[in-house]
């Protein structure tokens, strides 16, 4: 017999229906209107966890005074229906009242990692990241929480945070899904005109670029950035405003790739921003 998905809105709420899941809870962290992007991470909790719980809050905190918290799309009876049908047992969806009631003044923040890449671009957005995450981590009470590739910096500062507080919270980063011509699937996406849409593959093409020269042999992380911006250049719906190769962990721009390595960047196609990035595994130790 199929257990019903439980809604909860209030922490009273939520806590009742904690209890009422047994053994190991993995935990899926969302904003709303969901992609397969969304889905497979709650795929992969299922088989992996006795329950599975997620939540539906698009978090003001993590939105910059130029970016588009108002216009940020949502669907919230299209997105328990989906998270039902992929067997998730209880959805939270707070409200910003609750996450930040008045007179709300504690911040959980990672310093270093967030100065460059993202935390460059959007002054305070992993600030509100890593402080949402840290309260629905703390209400939640998962043994495991599922994340995306495609928002790699996140995933890092996340792992982070749980380093630096302890939390007893393992941290699953799982793949970026694409669309079949490899643009990254994104709630941002549904932004694109058709020019647009068929622009963005470009972040794809440049990844793809640069991974191509490494795996010729190349390990000058700035011929690697050079490929990619040289890609970014040709389409002329693209504006670029970074790209990276940096070291997986750390996040510090290399000058030669020697270990994991994490090519990313950020473009403009009109006015929507999107991300992407590409893993460039060690390659294997010969004796």
């Amino acid at each position: 017999m199929t257990r019903q998905m439980i809604l909860a809105s209030t922490l009273d709420e939520l806590r009742s229906a904690r209890l009422l899941l047994d053994g190991k809870l993995g935990f899926v962290p969302t904003m709303g209107y969901l992609h397969e992007g969304h889905l497979s991470l709650a795929r992969r909790a299922r088989t992996e966890c006795d329950s599975v719980a997620a939540s539906i809050f698009v978090n003001p905190t993590q939105f910059g005074p130029n970016e588009d918290l108002s216009k940020y799309p949502r669907d919230l009876d299209r997105d328990l229906h989906l998270l039902e049908e992929v067997g998730v047992d209880l959805v939270w969806t707070p409200t910003p009242e609750i996450m930040y009631p008045p007179g709300f003044q504690t911040w959980v923040e990672v310093q270093e990692m967030t100065r460059s890449l993202e935390g460059a671009m959007r002054p305070g957005h992993f600030r509100g990241v890593t402080t949402v995450v840290a309260k629905l981590f703390n209400a939640v009470q998962p043994q495991k929480a599922y994340f995306g590739q495609k928002d790699a910096q996140q995933a890092a500062v996340i792992r982070q945070m749980v380093r630096d507080l302890n939390f007893p919270i393992e941290i699953i980063v799982c793949p970026t899904v694409r669309e079949p011509d490899g643009l990254a699937m994104s709630s941002r996406n549904v932004y694109l005109d058709p020019d647009q849409r068929k622009a963005a593959t470009v972040l794809f093409r440049a990844l793809s670029a640069a991974k191509a020269e490494y795996e010729k042999g190349e390990r000058d992380a700035e011929k690697l950035r050079g490929k990619m911006k040289e890609v970014i250049a040709r389409e002329p719906l693209a504006q670029m405003q970074y790209v990276s190769c940096a070291d997986y962990d750390t996040l510090q721009e290399l000058d030669k790739v020697t270990g994991k390595t994490l090519l990313s960047m950020a473009v403009f196609i009109g006015k929507t921003r999107l991300i992407d990035n590409f893993v460039l595994e060690a390659p294997p130790v010969t004796s």
